[in-house]
C-alpha cells in the first residue's frame, strides 16, 4: 500500500481530503457556498482526475474517455482526445481543428455517432463547410429503418431535425454506413490486437501523453504496412473523409 495509507491516521487523513474535495466540487458546480454534495458523490484515491463512466462491453469504469478522428484512405489517426468527461459532445469542434492543424485541411465529409451531436457541433461544422453526417440517436437491433424521406425539407425543422432526415435520405445512409469500417477497426485494433484496454498512467496529463504513445505506434504500424514507410506520406494524400469515434478505457 502507499505509505499514506499503511496507517489508521494516514487513511483518515485521505478521508478527509477526499471529503473536502467533494464538498469544494459541490459548491463550485452550483455557486452555492453551502452546498451539500449528493448522496452518491464519489472520489478516487488512485486517480482523482479519473471519472466513473460507462464503457461498452465493460460496463462502468473508473477511467478517462478517448476521441479518435481517423482518415478514411489508411486508417491514420489524425486527431486524438482525452478528457475526464462522460460524453463526447464538447470534444468535436477541437478535434475538427486539430485536423486541419495536422494534415493542413478541413475534412470534406465527417461521421460521428450520437455521442458528437448536438446543436453546437452541427452549427460549428456548417460554417466550417464539412459536409456532416452525424447520428442523432442510438439504432435499435431488430428495428426496422423508416423509409427514405420524399419531397423537399420541410421548413421549421431544428438542426437535429435535418440532420435526422439527411441519414434516413439513401445517400445519407450510405455514407454514415461507411464509420464503422472506418474508425471502428481502429479500436479493435488497439484494444484486441495490440492489448491495450486500460491506460498504466495516472492523471489527465500523463493518460494524454500515453495515449499520444499509443496512436504514434498505431500510425507507425500504418505506414510500414501501407509499403510507404520509406518516405513521408504527403499532408495531400490523406484522405478526404474522416470519422470519429470514442472509447472509456
Amino acid at each position: 500500500m502507499p505509505p499514506e495509507l499503511r496507517t489508521r491516521e494516514g487513511r483518515l487523513a485521505k478521508l478527509r481530503e477526499a471529503k473536502a474535495a467533494i464538498e469544494q466540487q459541490a459548491r463550485e458546480a452550483t455557486g452555492n457556498p453551502d452546498a451539500v454534495p449528493e448522496p452518491k458523490a464519489q472520489r478516487n484515491f488512485t486517480d482523482p482526475e479519473s471519472k466513473i463512466m460507462l464503457s461498452r462491453p465493460d460496463g462502468w469504469v473508473q477511467g478517462y474517455n478517448v476521441g479518435t478522428a481517423v482518415d478514411e484512405k489508411a486508417q491514420i489517426i489524425v486527431a486524438t482526445s482525452v478528457t475526464a468527461e462522460t460524453t463526447d459532445t464538447r470534444t468535436l469542434p477541437a478535434l475538427v481543428d486539430q485536423i486541419k492543424d495536422n494534415t493542413g485541411r478541413l475534412p470534406a465529409r465527417l461521421l460521428a455517432d450520437a455521442g458528437y451531436c448536438s446543436d453546437e457541433n452541427l452549427a460549428a461544422l456548417q460554417e466550417r463547410g464539412i459536409d456532416a453526417y452525424i447520428a442523432v440517436g442510438r439504432d435499435h437491433h431488430g428495428v426496422s429503418a423508416p423509409p427514405p424521406p420524399r419531397g423537399r425539407i420541410p421548413a421549421g425543422l431544428t438542426r437535429r431535425q435535418r440532420m435526422s432526415r439527411k441519414l434516413r435520405t439513401k445517400a445519407g445512409r450510405r455514407h454514415y454506413a461507411r464509420r464503422k469500417v472506418i474508425v471502428e477497426p481502429v479500436f479493435g485494433q488497439i484494444k484486441e490486437a495490440r492489448g491495450f484496454r486500460r491506460f498504466s498512467l495516472r492523471g489527465l496529463e500523463q493518460v494524454q501523453a500515453e495515449w499520444q504513445l499509443v496512436a504514434a505506434v498505431h500510425n507507425l504500424g500504418k505506414l510500414f504496412t501501407s509499403g510507404r514507410a520509406g518516405r513521408v506520406i504527403s499532408r495531400q494524400a490523406m484522405g478526404s473523409r474522416s470519422a470519429l469515434g470514442g472509447a472509456s478505457a
